[in-house]
């Protein structure tokens, strides 16, 4: 087995850190910059975890980090960025790689303060939590880690590190950054009113395409898809079938692409089962894996009861609208569907704790936010609110809901309607997707 030597090692890590240039470091992703940097400005000895769907820009932003802590006055010196999905590693992924990394960055680098170490996609090193644990009880280094399944929170990795860590859930560029990344930029509410033809465009875009930075910045369409379509298959293989040893790859495509082929739909195990031919154990566990790799998520029906919580059918949402739109073909089928799906990842990415309100004359709500022990607000994703029999059905449940949840928090999420109404003694706020994302 091939060992690399120190200096074969630094060689290569150089090419990423910042030791002796400044490596791209894309374009910024400020609020998270901003949380990230005033976390590790504290005394607190955690850390800190940032997890998130392959390829939606966790790389380029821990250098976003590490170029605002060297901004803040840290010799370069005293950081340390190793990616290990880095293919030109002459040798097996190993903890004992780790170690030998760390050593050269010591023995040859010589950081004179203490440093900040990132290890980038780490999931990838076996038994790594254990180096990570050694550095954080010495006190030796600010860490970061990062990876593209919520597998570093696994129960392992929760017994290992209990209370030492804080961990960011990142996702693709919000539609603010999105518009930021195509050169809209806006500092005041005017320029909200006075840019907002090109905003509108830049939706579709955005509904269409998605939200991967990689995909943002290209311009042909075809290539985009390509690149999703990439992604996707990345995920399935790499976060899923090596990562849990699936023999059967067809059986998780099947279930992965139903999934991406029905968002905003109620989905029960079973059913799923019936449909797709599949054992239904099958289906239950491979459900929980792609949900792990970050490439779709549930949304559970709003209960009192726990039980009833989790008998219920489940709603399903992709992480990123552009992974749908490319596996699944069926983008144009309903508008209302990709939009209430991006009101989801955008709810989830707030850090909302959402849920869905159904009740048994089959009324529904979207989205039930929930705010410690009580409902917090009530929200309505009605794509075509300009026709009555539509926004009649849509109002009638949001007021029951209202009632039943005791919450007079309502919003309803519109194509271009904006305003205030009275309906049933109840007040309702119009509010167009394309400014909600931006509130």
């Amino acid at each position: 087995m091939i060992t690399m030597i120190k200096e074969d090692i630094i060689s290569l890590l150089s090419e990423w850190n910042f030791w002796g240039k400044t490596p791209y470091t894309g374009v910024k992703r400020t609020a998270h910059l901003k949380k990230s940097l005033g976390f590790l400005g504290t005394r607190a000895n955690k850390v800190l975890v940032i997890t998130g769907l392959r390829r939606c820009g966790k790389s380029f932003f821990t250098k976003q980090i590490t170029e605002g802590i060297i901004s803040k006055g840290a010799d370069p010196k005293d950081t340390l960025i190793v990616n290990f999905e880095e293919a030109r590693f002459d040798e097996e992924i190993s903890l004992g790689l780790l170690l030998r990394i760390y050593d050269a960055y010591i023995e040859i680098i010589r950081p004179r303060g203490k440093p900040l170490i990132v290890l980038d996609e780490i999931q990838e090193v076996p038994r790594w939590e254990k180096f990570v644990r050694t550095l954080q009880e010495k006190d030796e280094a600010k860490i970061i880690v990062t990876g593209s399944s919520s597998k570093l929170m696994s129960d392992e990795l929760a017994t290992l590190l209990t209370g030492r860590t804080l961990e960011i859930e990142f996702f693709p560029l919000d539609f603010r950054e999105f518009l930021s990344f195509m050169g809209v930029e806006f500092a005041e509410y005017n320029d909200l009113i006075i840019k907002k033809k090109k905003i509108m465009e830049m939706l579709r875009q955005y509904l269409h395409f998605g939200g991967f930075p990689e995909v943002s910045l290209e311009d042909d369409e075809a290539v985009k898809n390509a690149i999703l379509k990439k992604y996707y298959d990345d995920i399935i293989s790499k976060d899923v079938v090596r990562r849990y040893n699936i023999r059967n790859i067809k059986k998780i495509e099947t279930l992965a692409n139903y999934y991406l082929s029905n968002v905003s739909s109620m989905i029960t195990f079973n059913r799923v089962s019936k449909f797709l031919h599949l054992p239904l154990k099958t289906v239950e566990i491979y459900s929980k894996y792609l949900e792990t790799s970050k490439l779709l998520f549930f949304v559970q029906r709003f209960s009192f009861s726990i039980k009833e919580q989790e008998n219920s059918p489940r709603k399903v949402y992709s992480t990123d609208i552009g992974l749908m739109n490319a596996v699944s073909f069926r983008f144009m089928e309903n508008s209302g569907r990709a939009y209430e799906n991006l009101a989801a990842v955008e709810l989830k990415r707030r850090g909302k704790d959402i849920y869905y309100w159904k009740d048994q004359q089959h009324r529904e709500v979207d989205f039930v936010i929930k705010t410690g022990h009580a409902v917090g607000q009530l929200i309505q994703v009605c794509y075509e609110i300009e026709n009555p029999e539509t926004k009649e059905r849509e109002l009638k449940s949001l007021i029951k809901a209202s009632k039943e949840l005791r919450c007079n928090n309502l919003l309803v999420i519109t194509e271009e309607f904006e305003g205030e109404d009275e309906f049933k003694g109840k007040t309702i706020k119009y509010l167009p997707l394309w400014k909600w994302l931006l509130t």
